[in-house]
């Protein structure tokens, strides 16, 4: 027997207040989490036992992690190498 499929509307969203959460670890560590929602939906065919509406919301997380020291290291390889300057300029 197929399983029966939910529908769902997907709701258009916006963001109210601040979308990045600021924590500060002993160490002096920053740790910023910031949030999003990805797709946000209401059941069109379902609700919950109570009658309420059946929500679907996927959320999406960022974490940034700041060291106290404020520095971070990255190989010669992965950097971009500069081109020797050529002058542009032609001498009248």
């Amino acid at each position: 027997m197929p399983e029966e499929n939910v529908e769902f509307k997907i709701l258009e969203h916006k963001l109210v207040g601040s979308d990045t959460v600021v924590f500060r670890l002993e160490d002096g560590t920053t740790v910023k989490v910031k949030v999003d929602i990805g797709r946000a939906g209401v059941a069109t065919n379902l609700k919950n036992p109570d009658g309420s509406p059946q929500y679907n919301i996927s959320a999406d997380l960022r974490i940034s992690v700041i060291p106290a020291g404020k520095k971070f290291f990255v190989p010669k390889s992965q950097l971009p190498q500069a081109s020797p300057k050529e002058s542009t300029m032609k001498p009248i």
